[in-house]
């Protein structure tokens, strides 16, 4: 007999909870330590990069952290995902123009690493036209060894991530389209694992707290032109958007 639906289940019985916690995204730095909303960028160069820095806080202590597996959502201005935001997979035209770092800014002082730079991680998935033509979903992880499990306490501003989206091929020959458009990343969801499953705890936003909506959102080129279709609402970047779906609900959507 097939182990196929007995692995299905092991997988529904170990989801992890979701906890309403403090989820933050800006450019540069994180939220404590000054991070920027908005980006701007001229698109006249190949050289350089701009760093976006993901954290988090915990309502409650949680012991024997071992990883984490972060989702962020991109919109796009206009109707299409463009070329200059295609990353990742086989044929994008900037398929190694975003990478994933588990390094803590060095200006950090109101934030701190959670895992003590013993992390390591990288970027696991970019779909293109997850919610509709002008959407992608980023995913990314990192993980601890086993002797450097960490303990994370409640009202810490931990750091998470840096998703670093780098210059090259904005302009010249064998440019990709698209660096000029508005766009909105929001950070969905930022999963603890442990090396017991159902201690798992994945973290989402307060449902109905508009502050803790507007700390995980930011804008590039001031987000001008982003628009969310009605019916889209778990694209989370609308900028009048007030979230209805329960925790749950949330959580089922990623998979």
């Amino acid at each position: 007999m097939s182990r196929a639906p007995w692995c299905a289940l092991v997988l529904f019985l170990f989801v992890a909870p979701a906890t309403a916690a403090t989820l933050n995204l800006r450019w540069n730095a994180c939220l404590g330590d000054g991070g920027a909303v908005n980006r701007s960028f001229a698109c006249d160069t190949n050289d350089g990069q701009q760093t976006l820095v993901g954290s988090f806080v915990l309502p409650s202590a949680l012991q024997h952290v071992s990883g984490t597996e972060v989702a962020l959502d991109v919109v796009l201005a206009g109707s299409t995902l463009p070329a200059w935001w295609q990353f990742k997979n086989a044929g994008a035209c900037r398929q190694a123009a975003l990478t994933w770092s588990t390094d803590i800014p060095g200006s950090a002082e109101h934030c701190v690493d959670w895992a003590s730079g013993q992390a390591v991680g990288g970027l696991a998935g970019y779909k293109a036209g997850a919610f509709g033509p002008n959407s992608a979903r980023i995913v990314g992880v990192s993980a601890v060894p086993l002797e450097g499990l960490a303990d994370l306490g409640a009202t810490t501003e931990y750091f998470a991530f840096a998703l670093v989206l780098h210059h090259m091929k904005t302009t010249g020959n064998g440019a990709c389209a698209g660096c000029r458009l508005g766009a909105c990343i929001a950070l969905r969801s930022i999963k603890l694992t442990t090396p017991v499953a159902k201690n798992d705890r994945t973290l989402v936003p307060a449902a109905d707290s508009q502050v803790d909506h507007d700390a995980r959102r930011v804008t590039w080129q001031g987000g001008a032109g982003v628009v969310i279709p009605p019916g889209r609402e778990k694209l989370e970047c609308s900028f009048s958007y007030r979230e209805r779906a329960t925790p749950l609900d949330r959580l089922l959507a990623l998979y």
